[in-house]
């Protein structure tokens, strides 16, 4: 039990530390908007993974087993809905908007609700469903969403506060807007491992 504990707790520090969609995203948010902004993004990140996981493990593999075509269809909304995202991203910042107050970033909601559509989180839970709580029962289902929302917190703050220290370089629109840009790039860039043979 140990051996599996430490073998879950890697794999879901190494999902949730590296980049992907919800960390570019809340990177980007840290430089446009600063730390303070970003929170609810951060707990929408960490309450609609969590909730993800849960609902993965109690019933959603068995809808994906009978409807196998949903889970294809999920991903496809995923990809164009990541894609108009980073299109957001890299034209956040207009002539003379750069790190002005108007902007909005994610709310709480739409950050909770952005998890499933997003293609690495839908890859993360259903391989830590599968190989971390096969049998689908609601201990094991809540131990594995329990460990990725501890290792979730550390990851978001980090990114975000990655994004709020650039913040402090980027004090111009030009400077911003190449930030987003490359910000938007990587985010397409991350839909890679989505988009290999389903």
């Amino acid at each position: 039990m140990n051996f599996e504990l430490t073998a879950l707790g890697t794999f879901a520090f190494v999902s949730a530390m590296t980049p992907g969609p919800n960390n570019l995203m809340l990177m980007a948010s840290g430089v446009n908007y600063g730390f303070r902004r970003s929170v609810p993004h951060m707990l929408g990140v960490l309450v609609g993974f969590v909730v993800m996981f849960v609902l993965v493990g109690v019933g959603l593999m068995q809808v994906f087993a009978v409807l196998p075509g949903s889970y294809r269809v999920l991903k496809g909304a995923g990809v164009i809905y990541l894609v108009f995202l980073a299109w957001k991203i890299a034209t956040a910042v207009g002539p003379g908007k750069a790190l002005e107050p108007g902007g909005k970033p994610l709310t709480f909601i739409q950050a909770a609700l952005f998890q499933w559509v997003n293609p690495k989180a839908w890859i993360v839970a259903v391989t830590a469903v599968t190989v971390y709580a096969p049998s689908s029962k609601l201990p094991a289902t809540l131990l594995v969403a329990a460990v990725f929302g501890v290792v979730t917190v550390p990851s978001v703050t980090v990114w975000t506060l990655l994004g709020r220290q650039f913040r402090h370089l980027l004090t111009d629109t030009v400077k911003l807007r190449v930030f987003n840009g490359v910000m938007a790039v990587l985010l397409v860039l991350s839909l890679v491992p989505a988009l290999v043979p389903w």
